[in-house]
């Protein structure tokens, strides 16, 4: 007997469906909620400055934002920090990209498999996801003691940091169709797994994937304000 297997999707999450950086926004939000202090927010505001000013990188001012969570999550209960995510991903959730909600829900309608791989904490993008209809969330997992407290410790950060790694674990646990499987991302951390699909589409990519996407004639997207370009 012949079993079908299920098309597959994979996509980036920050950058390329939602318009901000999700670890960014919980920051911010545990900041304002008061479960981080507002010392926090000067860990990262020096890069948050040079990026906005284009004195700076968009990468440094992740960077600064990823340790400073880091730094202030720990001792923070997971309960506290589930109700701060809940409301931030409620009020952020129409903030997404038109071309990438559209061919979500394309996606949805041919019957393929959606697989999120990203590098902001687990539980804030899976909150994301869930609203969106993905079938599977990778992203980066935190450490919680006894007492259901945050730790400070990432688990298996080398695992998450290769999306290829996590792509052929997904792929060895299900059974995909790797033709006409789509792959989404936005920087050069995206190209491994947009290597090992059939369509990859670079969305929005940084320059380092746009110069790769070129040479290896990939479709390339660019929506801004209320046009889509197919570069």
């Amino acid at each position: 007997m012949k079993i079908n297997k299920r098309k597959l999707a994979i996509f980036d999450i920050d950058g390329t469906v939602f318009r901000s950086s999700l670890l960014i926004e919980t920051t911010e939000a545990l900041i304002q909620s008061g479960v981080f202090s507002n010392q926090a927010r000067k860990e990262y505001l020096a890069n948050y400055k040079k990026w906005l000013n284009r004195r700076g990188s968009y990468e440094n001012y992740v960077d600064a934002v990823v340790k400073a969570f880091i730094k202030n999550i720990k001792g923070v209960s997971r309960r506290d920090f589930l109700k701060v995510v809940k409301k931030t991903i409620a009020f952020h959730q129409g903030r997404i990209y038109l071309y990438t909600r559209d061919l979500i829900r394309f996606l949805k309608k041919e019957k393929y498999y959606l697989l999120a791989i990203s590098n902001s904490p687990k539980i804030i993008v899976e909150e994301f996801c869930r609203r969106l209809g993905f079938n599977k969330v990778y992203g980066q997992m935190y450490e919680f003691d006894k007492k259901n407290k945050f730790t400070g410790r990432i688990l298996f950060p080398e695992l998450i940091s290769n999306k290829a790694k996590i792509l052929e674990r997904a792929v060895k646990k299900n059974n995909f169709n790797f033709k006409k499987s789509i792959g989404v991302g936005d920087t050069e951390s995206d190209i491994a797994f947009l290597k090992m699909v059939e369509k990859p589409i670079c969305f929005n990519p940084n320059q380092k994937l746009y110069c790769y996407a070129k040479q290896q004639g990939w479709q390339i997207t660019v929506e801004r304000k209320d046009v889509i370009y197919h570069l």
